[in-house]
């Protein structure tokens, strides 16, 4: 439960706050004093940020592992058809022969 004194920040104020931590190279608690605000939510800002960034970051290497993982399994499928088909083909060869 927020107190009723919490203050609400737009959207656009909170981005361009988490922009000003990161280009300028200044700390947090720095900045959060030039604008005027607390630094615990300008530092809750900036981690929500870059948790939000590394999940985009996350999401791309998931779907290339996944890649990967595919095309080394269709490799293997592919192996696995030619061992089995060497054995298909060897019965039938045996067959005919015993059928002289």
């Amino acid at each position: 439960m927020g107190s009723k004194y919490t203050k609400r920040y737009s959207q656009e104020y909170k981005r361009d706050a988490i922009e000003l931590v990161r280009s300028s190279g200044r700390t947090v608690t720095e900045v959060a004093r030039e604008l005027g605000i607390s630094s615990e939510p300008l530092r809750g800002w900036v981690k929500k940020a870059r948790g939000a960034q590394d999940d985009g970051s996350a999401a791309v290497r998931a779907a290339d592992d996944r890649d990967e993982e595919l095309k080394r399994l269709r490799k293997l499928t592919a192996e696995q058809a030619k061992t089995i088909e060497i054995p298909k083909k060897a019965t039938a060869f045996f067959a005919k022969e015993s059928d002289r």
